[in-house]
């Protein structure tokens, strides 16, 4: 050998090494066991308690919250108590609240049969949310109140929703300042909720059902988006970016599969093509349907071979396929550590909703024999059930930081989240009024939060997969309902799977 040849083959030797490290550095050995994800998931579900608006209950767990909101409405003669704030603020956004509630209820009706004692638990979570939804639908016909709390008077103070003296607007849409956005994705809550108290509690389910019929007729008669309609007041917080059409589309789909009612299916042919079935897109969240849409819809064709849904097969593929490296159609971005990643602010929220997506997915194929597409490539799915787990373990901890993004899960997580109730003292532990100014100490100090907001999905990391873990950092530190509302049935999903 000669020295040149030595010379290539130990560095060679050098690279396979640095190699071996840099790999297994970023893809930890351990594995979660099912019990884990189970205390996932009832951590998981434990977080909506700490997001409760109105008067707590007696069996409240989470006891370092107390009453808030309690003349919400009142001002304007309508009871808009309850409800959730939807994530570190103390607004009642009802845009991302329904998205929530159809999330939980959808998680339910996949994954209900793997939650095991936690079911009444999730029943209570989404409970919570359609009592306050069916009181904002029903008060005044041709009205849906969307939204309690001026935002940009909220922001401007950093106290505990106990403590709210920041002015409690109301919000509505109406049949002269439309909003069928905001009204079709209450109406798919709605529906989609009605599925999970069918058998437990029938006159609750067939109010859900009656009122979400009621609210899509709203929506689909006076069109046009609510951020047309209340500008500054939604914008740029929950702005409906990609219009009104896929919550249309979207609303109809859920309507039709608890109602079984043939006049959707009419519907969703006779308008798919305008609604958004053409297209093909690649993220799934509270402000674009399309994608589980497709997913929700493929179902009936797996199902019934409907060649009316075979369209919603084909783009649910398309979806798939762009998650999935190495097959024609893979567009997505991942992490060094192989995180899904979509963009800079709550990353995690399209990481919660595609893992929920693909073992949805993934069980409708399993069901029927069913595969995936993708070019020549042919995807099972197993395949997704394996993607879905490398983004629900990352989260939960197995990533190159070693920190789980869910507050009180493992041994490592975020200890200052962007949260004002979780920041401030409790009230059961300093009564005296906080006022607006004075709780921004709370937040500029680097101690760990004083309430521990179990459960919480915090934002999570950026491309490169860093975390700050800094309570001014909103983006990567603040928690919201619709992070874990898709997670609720993935951990459900993996905590009745046997794991290795």
């Amino acid at each position: 050998m000669t020295k040149g040849m030595a010379s290539t083959t130990t560095f060679l030797l050098m690279l396979q090494f640095l190699f071996l490290v840099f790999c297994s550095f970023y893809k930890p050995s351990f594995a979660f066991t099912s019990q884990e994800y189970y205390d996932a998931l009832e951590k998981s579900i434990l977080f909506f308690e700490g997001q409760r608006s109105g008067r707590l209950p007696s069996n409240q767990h989470l006891t370092w919250r107390g009453d808030s909101g309690l003349f919400d409405g009142s001002s304007y003669h309508v009871d808009l108590v309850g409800g959730y704030y939807d994530a570190g603020d103390n607004v009642k956004f009802g845009f991302p609240m329904a998205f929530t509630t159809t999330l939980l209820a959808w998680s339910v009706i996949e994954f209900g049969s793997s939650m095991q004692n936690q079911i009444e638990n999730a029943k209570a979570a989404i409970r919570w949310s359609t009592d306050y939804l069916l009181k904002a639908a029903t008060t005044t016909p041709d009205t849906l109140y969307v939204q309690v709390g001026d935002p940009n008077m909220d922001h401007r103070c950093w106290e505990r929703p106990e403590d709210m003296d920041t002015p409690r607007n109301v919000y509505k849409v109406s049949a002269q300042n439309p909003g069928s956005d905001v009204a079709a994705e209450t109406a798919a809550a709605l529906a989609a909720s009605s599925l999970v108290f069918k058998d437990s509690d029938p006159s609750y389910s067939s109010k859900l059902l009656q009122t979400a019929i009621q609210v899509f007729n709203f929506a689909d008669r006076y069109r046009g988006s609510y951020s047309d309609s209340l500008n500054s007041v939604v914008c740029p917080f929950y702005c409906s970016y990609s219009g009104y059409h896929d919550e249309l589309l979207w609303s109809a789909s859920w309507i039709y599969k608890a109602s079984g009612i043939n006049s959707y299916v009419q519907y969703i042919q006779s308008n798919g093509h305008i609604l958004g079935a053409d297209d093909d897109v690649y993220s799934f969240s509270w402000d674009d349907k399309r994608a589980g849409t497709k997913i929700l819809l493929s179902k009936e064709f797996l199902e019934k071979d409907s060649e009316e849904f075979q369209l919603y097969k084909a783009h649910a593929d398309n979806y798939i396929c762009s998650l999935m490296s190495g097959t024609p159609g893979f567009q997505a971005q991942y992490t060094p550590g192989g995180l899904l990643y979509k963009g800079s602010a709550s990353n995690l929220q399209y990481v919660t909703s595609t893992a929920f997506l693909l073992l949805t997915y993934a069980k409708y194929l399993n069901s029927n024999g069913g595969v995936v597409s993708c070019g020549t490539s042919t995807v099972t799915g197993e395949n997704l059930i394996k993607l879905a787990k490398t983004q629900v373990d990352y989260v939960l901890g197995n990533n190159p930081k070693k920190m789980s993004y869910m507050v009180g899960f493992g041994e490592s997580y975020p200890k200052h989240i962007h949260h004002r109730g979780s920041s401030l003292p409790s009230v059961h532990v300093q009564a005296q009024h906080i006022s607006c100014n004075n709780g921004f100490q709370y937040l500029d100090s680097g101690s760990p939060n004083p309430n521990v907001l179990v459960g919480a999905i915090v934002g999570g990391p950026d491309s490169n997969d860093n975390f700050s873990d800094d309570r001014n950092n909103y983006q990567q530190s603040e928690p919201a309902t619709y992070i874990n509302a898709p997670f609720v049935g993935a951990v459900a999903f993996f905590s009745g799977k046997a794991t290795s």
